[in-house]
């Protein structure tokens, strides 16, 4: 953080990282030591609205937008399942990343220091502006903040190493595995047509391997599918 830090960070946030990391992360399975030191290091609760700062280091989903005028209604992923996502992007120094539905920025703030460059893409100018003061709260530098469509991606920055998307997904991915690079990781949530609930939703971990994309599923994970991800409703006659 630099000096000129205007956001309040909350009391004891440093051992509160330090609990969240080693209460959540570390048993969620994540390991890598480069995805914790991020989450060691970047204070959650500048990210976050005023009335959901105390939650900052809980491992629950917490909705914001209504807070931010023409901001959309957004479910921040609770911390573990973030940094899981982060771990199975095997994320490397070098690479170029696409943060997509980034809302105020979190996750953005976590790549920035995993990687060599970030674009984030937000639909709402608002996240979009939200997200620069936080960056430049945190001293960080290598991000480029797009405003535009999420499903169509940043093609003027891309071929991209890993693309997150911030949120469950359901269909509309094809711009995004055209803007992945050979090798490339797309990680998100996958819900499954005809769960309503969600439950049965998994992260998932697309690849381009020869031009073709081939998926993994991590773990089980539910999250707010993204309006731009939504699947078609399917009209029976």
């Amino acid at each position: 953080m630099t000096n000129s830090e205007p956001f309040d960070l909350l009391p004891d946030s440093v051992p509160h990282r330090r609990t969240m990391v080693d209460c959540q992360i570390r048993t969620f399975d994540v390991t890598d030591p480069g995805v914790i030191a991020r989450f060691l290091d970047i204070p959650r609760e500048i990210f976050l609205p005023a009335k959901w700062r105390g939650l900052a280091y809980s491992d629950k989903a917490l909705e914001i937008g209504p807070e931010y005028a023409g901001a959309p209604l957004r479910q921040l992923l609770p911390p573990l399942v973030l940094a899981r996502l982060l771990q199975g992007a095997t994320i490397k120094s070098g690479d170029k990343i696409l943060d997509v539905a980034a809302a105020t920025g979190y996750s953005t703030a976590l790549l920035a220091g995993l990687a060599a460059e970030v674009t984030v893409l937000e639909s709402a100018p608002a996240f979009a502006a939200l997200i620069e003061t936080h960056l430049i709260a945190c001293d960080i530098h290598n991000v480029r903040v797009v405003t535009g469509a999420l499903a169509k991606g940043v093609a003027k920055n891309a071929p991209y190493d890993v693309i997150l998307i911030n949120g469950a997904v359901e269909a509309d991915l094809e711009a995004l595995f055209q803007q992945l690079n050979e090798g490339g990781r797309l990680l998100a949530i996958q819900r499954f047509a005809g769960d309503p609930s969600g439950r049965a939703s998994k992260a998932v971990r697309f690849e381009k391997i020869a031009g073709e994309i081939s998926s993994r599923f991590f773990f089980d994970a539910s999250a707010t599918v993204l309006k731009e991800f939504q699947k078609a409703p399917q009209f029976v006659f």
